[in-house]
């Protein structure tokens, strides 16, 4: 990235340039990011190319607006705190589906962050409900966050509690979230293009939730979520209170995406490959 890529980044989360890469300067980046820039899954049902480039990722979070799902979220994330000088590294994850069974490989990228006040963090923007701010990447008890309590345990037989995955590879962690399984990280160390399977399978396959369903969604500066899925509009507030309501006409969903996520759209998106049990068993 170079200097003007890093202040339009800093500018669109409304954050100053840190003077150095400190533990609490990556914990405002964190949460600014993910109250500014939403999860979303937009492009699957635009017809719009999902490339995992730096430039192509900068181009849409900052340059367009947008948002993404984890792949560019925190590939755009890294980008940013590489060059303020953070140390980062890309994990592989594989995220905890029904009755605990665990996706594809590369289901899932986070990121691995340094500090020069030492110590390193678990940083993740791109996992939608997750945690507000980075988890202390050697911490294996419970840590306490507005987004729930989360837990960073060895992935060895039993490790999150979930039957039938037994025998994590050495040196795996499991994220959990108020006792829940989420994802399995690896350990070892990924480059952006490892990912790319993962994100085309995400992007096309019939089994994957993100073909079946829009959602947009963000942490808003009261801790709370704002989610539109499709046309339902849902506020769930820092208590876990929530108002729901269906949204009729498209100006009124453009409207959304325009002013609580920052998305300008010409007309309201509509999946594209509907799930079909029937045909896809």
């Amino acid at each position: 990235m170079n200097t003007m890529q890093v202040g339009a980044y800093l500018h669109r989360l409304g954050a100053a340039r840190p003077a150095r890469p400190t533990a609490a300067a990556l914990r405002d980046l964190h949460v600014r990011h993910l109250r500014t820039v939403p999860f979303e899954n937009l492009s699957i049902h635009l017809g719009e190319e999902i490339v995992l480039e730096e430039k192509r990722l900068l181009d849409k979070v900052v340059g367009a607006g947008r948002g993404g799902f984890c792949y560019e979220l925190n590939g755009a994330f890294s980008a940013l705190l590489t060059a303020l000088g953070f140390e980062v590294t890309l994990l592989a994850g594989r995220v905890y589906g029904d009755q605990g069974r665990l996706g594809i490989p590369y289901d899932h990228l986070a990121l691995r962050v340094g500090t020069v006040d030492g110590g390193e963090w678990l940083a993740d923007v791109g996992f939608g409900a997750h945690s507000h701010y980075p988890l202390v990447f050697e911490e294996r008890g419970e840590q306490a966050d507005p987004g729930g309590a989360f837990r960073i345990a060895g992935a060895g037989p039993d490790a999150a509690g979930v039957r039938g995955e037994a025998g994590g590879v050495a040196g795996d962690l499991d994220v959990l979230r108020d006792g829940k399984p989420q994802h399995r990280l690896e350990v070892r160390t990924r480059v952006l293009g490892d990912f790319t399977a993962g994100a085309w399978w995400h992007s096309t396959s019939p089994s994957s939730h993100f073909t079946q369903s829009l959602v947009c969604s963000r942490v808003t500066g009261e801790g709370g979520r704002i989610t539109l899925s499709g046309r339902t509009l849902t506020v769930t507030a820092a208590d876990g209170s929530r108002e729901v309501r269906e949204l009729e006409r498209d100006e009124e969903v453009l409207g959304v995406y325009r002013d609580r996520f920052g998305i300008e759209l010409d007309c309201v998106p509509s999946v594209r490959n509907p799930w079909n049990p029937d045909r896809n068993g």
